[in-house]
């Protein structure tokens, strides 16, 4: 029975050693044995007994590609283990270490590559060699599932590089230990080898048996504790590990045979395959990297932008009540410093400052309400009066620049539902913003305020201008914000309006305004209440 898998650290949940595999990667290893098996039997089963010669090149390569191939997928894993702390991570990558040191040994120990009857040992070693390589790796693979248990609760407690020094030194003593033992008792070894070509009859059973039987232990090892992906793609080895003891031996017990080449092949895949994996998981995990580090970067970018939003939209929403105080204050002076002090005229001034104030403070809470999506408070009034309202807070600018105003109330447009105050600042803002558009022109100067009833159960509001009108190439962006037209423009004020306009369910949209100017209008819904007032 499969064990639970043990509680990973979230940050290390997608780690190779700790994540587990999915249905894709159980089929696709299943396919690659299921895959080669088949292959290998169907090519060399008919040509296994043909004898191709000795090719020195090809084992040169095949040694080589072993070596490079153990070598990176080693120093992969001690880089992997200087990160998780795992023993286990230690023992499997010293397990590879160790495969690429015995592949050095058994290429000088191998006749007619590098000398007649090899550089080292005899007749016998590079045999032996191959014997040691194919059981010790998989007792590796044995040691590494046995400690793979607890190593995410108990993590190497000393400094990373000693123990992958330590390791290094172990592995490099176990192999150069194994390679001494084949070169210098040779002679009292069991014989594996009849000649440079044929194999002892013993060969099944002092090679094939303990070959399969490790191997077997390490799948069955591998298969009870809990699994992961390297879990698997290991039990891939030991399983072409398997496939490679027959066919080094049945039908042609040979060299240089049909199914002695199938096998080195075989090798080379069974020996690539991890560092495949290690490979694709790096790239995986810089890819991860790539765009956590990038939506880091855009939320930066938001946070930053939002920041400057809310700092333009208090400018800008906060300057037309400063700016009337200040008008007003100054007015308010004004009466009282006269020879006869225009007390009422100066009371007035007073309370127009002091609605002001309350207006601003009201802004600001408004503002805040945008930014965190609050749901507002919303009641029925008359549009009529929010018009009128917003024409009296704009008023001493359409005085200043000479605007005549058009503003008939309609008396035929239901109430209708909103926030009052938010809906104030969007007809203030669309008024201001006319004013501008037509300050540095000559006359005539005509705002239009107008309401209407729209599409049934709906009332549209409308503000028109005389101005310079929009440009086809700033159509596009005149609602992004931070966008302005204007030279002292915040760039929020029609973005914050239809911010607010939709919040109501409505839409704000503008059009040109015959012979000039344009016209900005939105829609608010209709209320069935009688208005507030």
């Amino acid at each position: 029975m499969l064990k639970p898998d043990a509680a990973v650290p979230v940050d290390q949940q997608f780690v190779l050693s700790n994540l587990a595999p999915g249905p894709v990667q159980k089929r696709l290893a299943l396919g690659i044995v299921i895959g080669l098996v088949v292959a290998l039997y169907l090519i060399s089963g008919p040509f296994a007994g043909i004898h191709l010669g000795a090719v020195n090149a090809f084992i040169a390569i095949y040694a080589t590609a072993i070596f490079v191939t153990d070598a990176v997928t080693a120093i992969l894993l001690y880089a992997q283990f200087s990160i998780l702390r795992s023993r286990a991570i230690l023992v499997i990558a010293s397990g590879y270490l160790f495969m690429a040191l015995i592949i050095i040994g058994y290429t000088f120990a191998f006749p007619g590559l590098l000398a007649p009857n090899g550089l080292i040992g005899d007749l016998q070693t590079s045999a032996w060699l191959y014997v040691v390589w194919h059981t010790v790796f998989p007792m590796f693979v044995v040691a590494y599932a046995l400690t793979k248990e607890d190593s995410s609760a108990r993590p190497w407690p000393g400094k990373a590089s000693t123990a992958i020094g330590w390791g290094i030194a172990a592995t490099a003593a176990l192999a150069a230990a194994a390679i001494y033992v084949a070169v210098v008792w040779e002679a009292e070894l069991p014989v594996l080898m009849l000649d440079q070509l044929r194999f002892s009859p013993s060969w099944p059973y002092l090679v094939g048996a303990p070959i399969a039987t490790v191997c077997i232990a390490a799948i069955v090892a591998l298969w009870v504790r809990r699994r992961s992906v390297l879990d698997l793609w290991l039990m891939v080895v030991m399983c072409l590990y398997l496939v490679e003891v027959p066919l080094s031996y049945y039908p042609a017990p040979t060299r240089f045979s049909t199914g002695w080449y199938a096998v080195r092949v075989v090798g080379f895949l069974s020996s690539s395959l991890v560092l495949t994996v290690l490979l694709y998981e790096i790239t995986t995990l810089y890819a991860k990297l790539l765009n956590a580090v990038q939506g880091q970067r855009r939320e930066r970018e938001a946070r930053l932008l939002t920041g400057d939003a809310v700092a333009a939209t208090i400018a800008h929403e906060m300057r037309q009540p400063l700016t009337a105080m200040i008008t007003t204050a100054d007015a308010g002076f004004r009466f009282l410093d006269r020879a006869a002090p225009n007390v009422e005229k100066a009371k007035e001034a007073f309370r127009r400052i002091t609605a002001d104030g309350h207006r601003a403070g009201t802004l600001v809470g408004s503002i805040r309400a945008n930014f965190k999506s609050d749901v507002t408070e919303r009641t029925s009034f008359d549009l009529n009066d929010l018009i009128e309202e917003a024409l009296s807070l704009g008023g001493s600018e359409l005085q200043k620049h000479r605007i005549l105003v058009q503003a008939e109330p309609n008396r035929q447009i239901p109430p209708v539902n909103g926030n009052r105050v938010q809906l104030q600042q969007v007809l203030l803002n669309l008024i201001m913003n006319a004013v501008d558009a037509m300050a540095a022109r000559e006359e005539p100067r005509v705002l239009s305020v107008k309401s209407a009833p729209y599409d049934g159960d709906r009332v549209v509001v409308s503000v028109a201008d005389t101005g310079n009108g929009i440009g086809s190439i700033d159509a596009e962006r005149l609602f992004n914000p931070l966008f302005t037209t204007k030279s002292g423009g915040m760039g929020m004020g029609l973005s914050i309006c239809r911010a607010i306009v939709e919040a109501h369910d409505s839409r704000l949209w503008f059009t040109p305004n015959s012979p000039q100017g344009a016209v900005f209008q939105f829609t608010l819904p209709a209320s069935a209440a009688p208005a507030a007032g």
